[in-house]
């Protein structure tokens, strides 16, 4: 798959393709069913499928603190997209130009003289331009001026409800991970590099693998039961923390740092995967580094505990 890095490297032979565009934060199955919708096209088109997204997300550039949390970074959403088969990903950096931009002005430059689209699919809630004020219904309309088609995709629904990135949210928040794979489609994970942290937990005797998450918020915070795969592992249980670490830090960017249970493995540098099995308790401040490596002990016998039991379902 090719990632294209801004409008500035669109070149004449991007020019024909059939494009959607959205946030598509998680690849759920609600967006996994346009993307089915946009390949169906562009093999019927017999041009390359193009997604455009935006970086950062637009609810990020307005009020970064209050946007919701990231399902996913922009790394593993465009391995997901890769993954379904997807040719081409526009990254399109969202600035004040962009902001300000009509949805005239938007077809006209972008899909129009920038691609070429011969065919927009578009999610049935799909709005876009300066206030909003594009929507399906003007889409094609310029369609019949400009010579391309577009359609929506009808929205998906699971138990009576809308599949959305904020329902696959709110289950996060609960920890209710069997509901986020049936909106997900798979296990929810979290994958990234390992780098170097403080090194506190190796100075207590708990190593953990630090994983840089490359988002402000995480969707998950406390204690979890997990699984880890990557740089050589396969489902190696661990626990791991998600937060921003009150005990011996400051900050307000949150963390991930996993515990491997019964091994220790040089992962500095490698990328891994981290799938969130069951929550084992709320991250909490500790007077003391030693009331917090007791509590972490108890953290790994709970998530020894938890997984005895699934094994035995």
């Amino acid at each position: 798959m090719e990632l294209i890095r801004g409008l500035h490297n669109l070149r004449p032979r991007h020019l024909g393709c059939v494009a959607t565009i959205g946030a598509f934060d998680g690849v759920h199955l609600g967006h996994q069913a346009v993307i089915r919708h946009l390949l169906d096209k562009a093999r019927e088109f017999k041009l390359p499928s193009l997604i455009i997204v935006f970086e950062p997300l637009p609810r990020e550039y307005f009020s970064p603190l209050q946007a919701p949390a990231r399902i996913m970074s922009f790394r593993e959403k465009v391995m997901a997209l890769a993954e379904l088969g997807v040719d081409r990903v526009l990254r399109i950096r969202f600035n004040e130009q962009l902001r300000g931009m009509s949805a005239q002005r938007f077809i006209d430059d972008i899909f129009v003289a920038g691609l070429g689209v011969r065919y927009v699919v578009l999610g049935d809630d799909f709005r876009f331009g300066a206030g909003r004020q594009g929507d399906v219904a003007f889409i094609q309309r310029e369609g019949k001026r400009h010579g391309y088609d577009a359609g929506p995709t009808p929205t998906l629904e699971i138990a009576g409800e809308r599949v959305s990135s904020t329902r696959i949210r709110e289950a996060l928040e609960r920890a209710d991970f069997a509901e986020a794979e049936a909106l997900l489609g798979r296990p929810y994970s979290i994958s990234g590099r390992v780098i170097y942290g403080r090194q506190l937990g190796r100075s207590i005797g708990v190593p953990t693998a630090n994983l840089e998450l490359r988002r402000l918020r995480s969707p998950l915070s406390g204690v979890f039961a997990v699984e880890v795969s990557g740089a050589g592992l396969a489902g190696v249980q661990g626990v791991a923390n998600v937060g921003v670490r009150p005990t011996v830090n400051d900050s307000i960017k949150a963390n991930l740092e996993v515990h491997l249970l019964d091994r220790e493995v040089q992962l500095y540098g490698r990328h891994i995967e981290v799938t969130f099995r069951s929550k084992l308790r709320d991250e909490r401040k500790f007077d003391s580094v030693a009331a917090l490596r007791e509590q972490i002990g108890r953290d790994i016998e709970a998530a020894r505990d938890w997984f005895a039991r699934a094994g035995t379902r």
